[in-house]
C-alpha cells in the first residue's frame, strides 16, 4: 500500500527531522507568533513529524461503524452476543498469530537477561504449556516433545501460552521494537548482555531523566544544549503492542473494507469473506475448504490424495488467504486471545466508541518526596492503581478497577437459602460477585472476573466458531492447544494514512 511506511523508511525521515531540528527550522507559532525551535525565543522545541509508522509484523486496519455480535443462529443457547451497531477506531494488527519461532526470540531473551542473575522463575513462567496437547485417549506425545521448538513447525502458531503470558509477551516486544528504532537513529547501543535492572525499557527510558543510554549520539536541548533521551513529543517511539479488543479483533476478522461502496455495506458477512458458506468457488480450488478448521465428526483434513487442510492440527499461519485488510487465520487454525474481560450479558452496557470491559487504571508509584520509584528487579516501571480518593469528583471514572462497572452488585450474588453471602455473614456489600476470593468455595459464578473472551475458530472446532461474531472465554493463566495470540497497536492522530 502506498501509504504504508516501512521502518526503514522512517529511520531516515527521522534522521533528517533530527538534522533539522539542531539546524532550528524557523517555524512560527499561531497562537503567539513566537518562533518554534528558538534559542533565541525560549526554544520551544517542535519536531517535524508526518504520522505514524507501521510496526513490524503489523497491518493497518482504518477502523469505522459495524454491526458487532452474532450473524448466525446461537446453537450453543448462550444468548450472550446479541447484534448492536459500534464504531471501531484505526488500529493496527498482527499479520498473523505470533508464531512459535517469535515466541522463541521471546523465550530466549528471557533466559539471556534473567537465568543469569538467579531470576529463573521469569524465564520459567513464560514457558508455554508444551502438555496441552495431551490427550487421554489420543497419541500427541510428538507434539508434546516437538511442536514449539522443531524448525518444521517455526511458522505455526504458538498454543500453550494463557492470557497473562500473552500481555507480558506484547510488553516485551513493544520495548525490543523501541529500542531497535532508537539504536538505528543511534540514540542507544545495543548490547549483547542486556541485565534484568539494566535492559531498556521504554516506560524507563521516557520517565527518568538520567537513564542510561551508552550512546555517544543523543538529542540536545536547543537552548543549553544539553544532552536528552527521545520524547513522546519528537514521535520516534511506537505505542504499546497489546492484545486487541474483542471489538477491535471481530471488525478487523470481518474485514468489511472490501465490502463496502460509498459507506454502504453491501452484504453483511457471516465469515472473513463474503457468502455463507466455508468451501472457494474458485475455479482453481473449487470446493476446497478456505479455513483450518474440522470438516465434521472425525475428518480433520480430508481423504489421501485429496488433503483439504494439509493439517491435522495447526498448520503454517499462512496456508490461506488473507482477509480484505490482509490478515490471515482470522477464520481457522487456532482460536485467539483478546483483552476483554468476559460477561454474558456485556452488549447491555457497552460503550458504541470502542467498546471494552476490563479497565484497571494505574499510575507509576511516587516516592514521599514526589519522586518516581526505583525499577524493580525485573526492570520495569512500579506501577500502583490511581487512588480512588483523588477521583471522587470525577466525572468520567470514579474507581481504578472498571471490571465490575454496572454489573456485579453485591445483591446478586445469593446462595441455597436465597440470601446474599455477604448479609448472610454481616459482611459489608462489595460489588465483587465475580472475585472468586470473596465467597465461600463453589459459591461463585464460573464466569470470574479474570475469565477472558476467546475469538475465532480453531483446528478442533466445528464451523461454527468460524463466524467473528461468535465467543467464548476461558480463565486468564489457564492455555490450551487451541488458543494462541496475535498483537495490535493503537493508531494516533488521524484515522486515515497518508
Amino acid at each position: 500500500m502506498k501509504a504504508r511506511m516501512n521502518l526503514k523508511m522512517m529511520i531516515t525521515l527521522l534522521a533528517v527531522m533530527t538534522v533539522l531540528v539542531a539546524c532550528n527550522s524557523k517555524s512560527v507559532s499561531s497562537t503567539t507568533g513566537w518562533k518554534y525551535n528558538d534559542p533565541k525565543n525560549g526554544g520551544f522545541e517542535v519536531a517535524p513529524y508526518q504520522e505514524q509508522i507501521t510496526g513490524p509484523g503489523l497491518v493497518f486496519v482504518e477502523g469505522g461503524r459495524f454491526t458487532m455480535g452474532r450473524a448466525e443462529e446461537d446453537v450453543m443457547k448462550d444468548w450472550d452476543n446479541f447484534p448492536r451497531t459500534v464504531t471501531v477506531s484505526s488500529f493496527y494488527m498482527d499479520e498473523t498469530e505470533v508464531t512459535n519461532l517469535a515466541y522463541l526470540e521471546y523465550l530466549h531473551w528471557l533466559e539471556l537477561v534473567y537465568i543469569p542473575v538467579d531470576l529463573q522463575s521469569v524465564y520459567y513462567a513464560a514457558l508455554p504449556d508444551t502438555a496441552c496437547w495431551r490427550d487421554k485417549l489420543s497419541y500427541n506425545e510428538p507434539w508434546v516433545d516437538a511442536y514449539l521448538r522443531h524448525p518444521s513447525f517455526r511458522y505455526y502458531p504458538v498454543v500453550g501460552v494463557s492470557w497473562n503470558q500473552a500481555v507480558k509477551y506484547c510488553a516485551w516486544r513493544t520495548d525490543r521494537v523501541n529500542e531497535q528504532i532508537l539504536a538505528d537513529l543511534g540514540l542507544v547501543n545495543l548490547t549483547n548482555e542486556p541485565t534484568a535492572e539494566g535492559h531498556f525499557n521504554t516506560e524507563a527510558y521516557l520517565l527518568y531523566s538520567d537513564y542510561e543510554q551508552n550512546s555517544d549520539k543523543r538529542l540536545q536541548y536547543i537552548t543549553t544544549g544539553e544532552e536528552r533521551n527521545a520524547r513522546m513529543e519528537d514521535g520516534i517511539l511506537l505505542p504499546s503492542y497489546r492484545l486487541p479488543t474483542e471489538a477491535e479483533w471481530e471488525y478487523a476478522a470481518l474485514g468489511l473494507i472490501g465490502n463496502t461502496l460509498d459507506g454502504r455495506i453491501l452484504d453483511r458477512r457471516t465469515y472473513p469473506w463474503n457468502g455463507q458458506v466455508t468451501r472457494t468457488d474458485d475455479n482453481k480450488y473449487m470446493g476446497s475448504f478456505v479455513l483450518n478448521v474440522r470438516r465434521a465428526r472425525g475428518d480433520y483434513m480430508g481423504v489421501a490424495g485429496a488433503l483439504n487442510d494439509n493439517s491435522t492440527r495447526t498448520g503454517s499461519v499462512y496456508d490461506y488467504w488473507p482477509n480484505d485488510y490482509g490478515l490471515y487465520g482470522m477464520a481457522g487454525n487456532v482460536a485467539e486471545w483478546v483483552m476483554d474481560v468476559y460477561r454474558p450479558l456485556m452488549h447491555d452496557d457497552m460503550s458504541e466508541l470502542d467498546p471494552f470491559r476490563g479497565n484497571v487504571y494505574e499510575t507509576v508509584k511516587l516516592l514521599d518526596d514526589g519522586t518516581i520509584d526505583d525499577r524493580d528487579e525485573q526492570g520495569n516501571v512500579p506501577k500502583v492503581p490511581v487512588s480512588d480518593f483523588k477521583n471522587d469528583r470525577r466525572r468520567n471514572y470514579r474507581s481504578a478497577n472498571n471490571i465490575n462497572y454496572l454489573d456485579g452488585d453485591w445483591a446478586s450474588a445469593i446462595d441455597l437459602d436465597g440470601d446474599s453471602w455477604q448479609r448472610k455473614n454481616n459482611e459489608k456489600a462489595t460489588s465483587n460477585m465475580y472475585d472468586k476470593s470473596e465467597y465461600p468455595k463453589g459459591s461463585y459464578s464460573l464466569v470470574a472476573d479474570n475469565a477472558r473472551v476467546v475469538k475465532g475458530g480453531s483446528w478442533k472446532d466445528i464451523h461454527y466458531y468460524a463466524s467473528p461474531g461468535n465467543r467464548r472465554y476461558l480463565d486468564q493463566d489457564e492455555s490450551t492447544a487451541y488458543i494462541g495470540f496475535r498483537c495490535a497497536m493503537t493508531r494516533l492522530g488521524s484515522q486515515k494514512t497518508k
